[in-house]
Formats: C-alpha cells, structure tokens, sequence
C-alpha cells in the first residue's frame, strides 16, 4: 500500500507555509484561493461520474439501495448525505443509507482507530444487509482506508456495484472498485487536515450523485421537487409555491389544486395541466412510475 505520507493531501502546501503568521484578511484569503481549486477538480472528474450515476439509476429502479461508507470525515459526509435525501425529495429512507466507522457514535466524537480495520468494514456492511441489487460507494480523501477497502471487497464478492471516492489518483481503494471517482485537491491549507479541501470535494461530488439520481428517478419537474412532503408549514408553502410554478395559475388557485390532490403535488400539477380529475391524474403517474415529465410530455 502506497505510504500515507506521499499522498498529495498529506504534502505541505507552499501557499500556507507562513498562514499563523499573516493578518486575518490574508489568512482567509489564502483558505478561499486553495478552495477556489476545488470545483475544477470536481468537474474534471464527471466523465468518471457519469456512467457510474447512469448505471446506478437503472439499479435503483428494479429496487437496489445505495450505500455511502466511510470513516472520520469522509463517513459523516456520507451519512449527512444520505440523511438529506428524504427530507429534499420524499424518497424512503433506506434509499440511500450511510455508513460510518465506529457507529452513530462517530457522528459526533471522533473515533478513527476503527477506520484501520477491514473486516470491521465488511461486517458493518453486511449488517446493513447488503445485497447484489445494491450499490457501495466507498469514500476516503487518501483512497486507502481499510475499513472502506473491506467494504469494498465485500460488496464486490457479493455481486454489488462499486465506487471509490477519492482525493487522490491511483488509489488502493479505485484499483478495488469497478468505478473510481478521483478529485485530486492537493495539498490541504493545514497540512493533512482533508476536512477542508478534500471534505468539499466529498461534498459536491456526493450532491451530484444523490441529485442527479433522484432527478433520473423523477423526483424533480425541471428544478422543482415535485415530490416535498408537507410535513410542516414551511414545506406546505413551498409545496404550494410549486405547484403555481409548475402550473402557471395564481396562489389560490394553486392552494386549491393542493387540497383536491391530497396535499400530493405531482397530483396537483398533472390536475392541472391535463384537466383531470385526481383519481385519473393518480393512474397517469402511478402508469409513469411517478415520472411527472413522462406524464406531461411523454
């Protein structure tokens, strides 16, 4: 396994060499320029995205599941992701679930002497009840984490789809997983720290995918999420908003569609573009799997 101290994240940055030693405009300024890095190498690593988020999409929709694991950092941002997908659009919670070294627990304290363990990877995954239909994406800024590599190997063995999510290129955990999705950030502004650099790469490549899944699912009509539950007053306004959005009418009139449709805006919005009742407007979506474009213009 290739020694952690070579790693890219792990070099000094020369930019930050003298960062506790300059006035806090510039010390800041110094964080924004190395961060201004990041979504360039984001957006370098979309074609190796691409075909891995077109091939999970087809799995989810003969009802596989999609699974983050990780540790430290990398596990929390896999778990924060997954844990936003029901609240933004509605999906059932096990959908998208997250995995993190060390349990619930590491959420908040840190605990990565567990991350050193592949087995331990292995076991927690299986635990969840991990299957062929699933997929796994592994993350870790330094790509060789073998609680993640046992996960990996794990899933591979069962008959899963495999990712890497890594900040490095030529990675253990990449030569183990069928995709490997490199951002090489460099260096950290602290040395090492790759909650910074690498934890924001992390982030805005896991958006991109549970995103861009859940608008391939038709969870979205354009940019709007059709599928918001009401659960509380805040979301019942914004429900309402997108449905006059979608639909062109005013707010009472939106307001009124809503109620007719069972609180359900997808309902509401086919109500309203095709002229029918709810019942009907239920039969065109369920025919659709939900898919409010196919419905409209399908």
């Amino acid at each position: 396994m290739v020694h952690l101290g070579t790693l890219g994240t792990e070099q000094r940055n020369p930019a930050s060499a003298h960062i506790d030693q300059v006035p806090t405009g510039e010390l800041l300024t110094i964080i924004n320029k190395e961060d201004a890095w990041v979504a360039a190498a984001v957006g370098a690593a979309i074609p190796a995205i691409t075909p891995f988020l077109d091939l999970l999409v087809e799995r989810i929709r003969l009802g596989g599941r999609l699974f983050y694991i990780g540790a430290g950092t990398s596990g929390r941002l896999g778990v924060l992701d997954a844990s936003e997908c029901p609240p933004t659009f509605g999906v059932p919670a096990g959908v998208v679930q997250g995995i993190i070294a060390g349990g619930e627990a590491a959420l908040s304290r840190a605990t990565e002497a567990s991350e050193d363990d592949p087995e331990s990877g292995a076991r927690d995954l299986t635990a969840r009840g991990f299957t062929p239909g699933d997929t796994l994406v592994g993350i870790a800024a330094s790509g060789r984490t073998p609680y993640v590599i046992g996960a990996l190997r794990a899933a591979r063995a069962m008959g899963g789809l495999t990712a890497a999510l890594v900040c490095v290129r030529g990675s253990a955990m990449g030569r183990e997983a069928e995709f490997a999705i490199e951002v090489p950030v460099g260096p950290e502004v602290v040395t090492g720290s790759t909650r910074m650099k690498a934890g924001t790469a992390t982030k805005l490549v896991l958006n991109m995918v549970s995103t861009g899944l859940m608008i391939r699912l038709g969870y979205t009509y354009g940019n709007l999420m059709v599928n918001v539950q009401p659960k509380n007053e805040k979301l019942v306004d914004r429900a309402r908003r997108i449905v006059a959005d979608a639909t062109g009418v005013d707010t009472q009139t939106a307001t009124e569609l809503f109620e007719a449709a069972g609180r359900d805006v997808r309902t509401a919005i086919v109500m309203a573009k095709l002229n029918v009742a709810r019942e009907r407007a239920a039969e065109l979506l369920a025919a659709k799997n939900g898919v409010l474009a196919e419905v409209l213009h399908g």
